[in-house]
């Protein structure tokens, strides 16, 4: 396959048309036509469906330009860590995070990323929709017990536990009876499973769409809330709120995933490296000290 034929292919795919590619780069439209024509040739595909005014990658063509993309990224990456040396990671990293980990935690992982790596323009989003790597142009996305998807592969970084937490003059009443509870949603179940057996009904007062606020109020003694450990970890050690019991099924992974390709882009790599860095164990309470300190 002709690198050169497929740099232009892509070249034209990112820019939507042979006009805009030519017009970005100096390069003649017509060249960037010949080139993509015999690359079609060659792997006998229609790589695009050519209309009077629009130009449409075709299935087959928006395959080959989002892997062909990320492979030629890479070259042009190793070619210049190459000749700095090998031994600077630069560039731009666009990440995708949740909003609790980006409130709580995400500042302090992202400005001691910068310090150590000065040359690389991290770009971080807050958005706990599942957001489209490709399309959207992130490179890593950090993501709560994600759905499987074939098109990303990752590591779990942290793992957390969710628990019942309350005031200190909350006193738990009997099992049968409701408390006052603060909840993300109005259509929070009304009884809690707790882990080992058990439950806790719950009489929902206040619903809060993010966790420090429900955190916030349950510390205002509204009601109790189910909320992750390391998010109340400060406030358990420090006496301000109590813990009730661990929910069933609470357990939760924090995964950093980027898209699947033999050659990881060294930026990506590098941010792995610093969430590895910054907790080694990974365990609710190593990230509850990290919120608190």
């Amino acid at each position: 396959m002709d690198l050169l034929a497929l740099a232009d292919f892509v070249l034209v795919a990112r820019h939507g048309g042979f006009g805009r590619a030519a017009r970005a780069t100096g390069r003649p439209k017509a060249t960037l036509s010949r080139r993509v024509a015999e690359l079609e040739a060659s792997l006998t595909l229609r790589l695009f469906e050519r209309g009077r005014r629009v130009l449409v990658l075709t299935e087959e063509g928006r395959a080959l330009a989002e892997r062909a993309g990320a492979l030629l990224t890479e070259l042009d990456e190793t070619a210049a860590a190459i000749a700095a040396g090998g031994g600077r990671v630069r560039g731009r990293l666009r990440i995708s995070a949740p909003l609790l980990f980006a409130q709580t935690a995400l500042g302090r992982v992202a400005a001691s990323f910068a310090l150590k790596h000065p040359e690389v323009r991290l770009a971080v989003t807050t958005e706990d929709r599942a957001v489209d790597m490709v399309e959207e142009g992130y490179d890593l996305v950090i993501r709560v017990n994600p759905d499987p998807d074939e098109s990303l592969v990752g590591r779990v970084f942290l793992r957390d536990r969710i628990v019942v937490a309350a005031a200190p003059a909350w006193r738990r009443p009997p099992e049968d009876a409701p408390v006052p509870a603060v909840v993300r949603t109005e259509q929070d179940p009304a009884v809690w499973a707790l882990a080992g057996g058990g439950s806790l009904a719950v009489s929902p007062v206040l619903a809060l769409s993010s966790l420090v606020m429900v955190r916030d109020a349950v510390r205002a003694g509204v009601g109790v809330a189910r909320l992750p450990l390391s998010l109340v970890g400060p406030d358990l050690a420090a006496g301000r709120l109590v813990r009730w019991g661990d929910v069933a099924g609470g357990e939760t992974a924090l995964w950093a995933l980027y898209p699947s390709r033999r050659l990881l882009n060294a930026r990506v790599a590098a941010f792995l490296d610093h969430l590895g860095e910054t907790f080694p164990t990974g365990a609710p309470e190593e990230l509850a000290s990290f919120i608190g300190e």
